[in-house]
């Protein structure tokens, strides 16, 4: 059954990914991100496999910006029932330097903007007696040196995704999350360059790290979040998985 999907923070990396895979699934995906020009790439892609997808630009951070972005959604594709609160950033720094706008920089976007997000789409969930919201976390948010409001950020994700799972779970609306290890993008390509090690050697480190021995790929993500929006995963709610190539947690 086709479905419309909203994926932030799908311009790139693991949302891009995602966006394509629930369209491979049949779904029409809306491609949000701040900059609706940056989600061209990722729509074109959709577009030219056959399926089909809109850009969207948004704050997630901002109400009344999600609140157009979501109206426009139902507007053109059909009212969204699937979620993928994608959309993050890092301000990474260790506690004595980190600044409060790093802290509420960070915050606003993971944990405001995935609020914001999920209380919007949900109306149409709860019309619709059906939905799934996948949330993503990280293995930070067990905690991670220099990363403070990082970790904070997704270990919140992991209770917001619990408690939205207990709330709407009564109107056939599922709440997940997704905590991914190392995986390959421009976001860990950025923490290379913050910490002065060459990318490839920093992917080499890490992958030594995991017990499959390699790193993982925006579609490892993906293939999760295809699961947890699935018909199929209409009885997993409020969980937590780790996409890390070993135990984490």
């Amino acid at each position: 059954m086709t479905r419309t999907a909203i994926v932030t923070g799908a311009a790139r990396g693991i949302g891009a990914a995602t966006a394509r895979r629930l369209a491979a699934d049949g779904h029409a995906v809306a491609v949000l991100d701040l900059d609706d020009a940056a989600c061209a790439d990722t729509v074109t892609a959709i577009v030219d496999a056959g399926g089909q997808a809109i850009a969207v630009g948004a704050d997630v951070a901002d109400a009344a910006s999600v609140e157009r972005a979501v109206a426009r959604v139902a507007d053109e594709l059909g009212a969204p029932t699937i979620l993928v609160n994608n959309a993050g950033i890092l301000r990474d720094n260790l506690l004595f330097k980190m600044t409060e706008d790093d802290w509420d920089a960070v915050l606003g976007v993971h944990l405001r903007g995935a609020f914001l997000m999920s209380r919007a789409v949900q109306e149409h969930q709860v019309a619709a007696g059906w939905g799934r919201i996948v949330n993503l976390s990280s293995t930070s948010a067990l905690g991670n040196r220099g990363q403070a409001n990082y970790a904070a950020a997704k270990a919140g994700m992991q209770g917001f995704t619990k408690t939205l799972a207990i709330e709407l779970g009564r109107f056939g609306v599922t709440a997940n999350a997704i905590a991914p290890g190392f995986i390959v993008t421009d976001m860990t390509r950025a923490t290379a360059a913050r910490v002065g090690v060459p990318f490839d050697d920093f992917i080499a480190h890490a992958a030594a790290e995991i017990p499959v021995q390699r790193a993982g790929q925006p579609e490892d993500i993906a293939a999760a979040a295809s699961f947890f929006c699935s018909d199929e995963a209409g009885f997993v709610s409020g969980q937590v998985l780790y996409v890390a190539g070993g135990p984490r947690a």
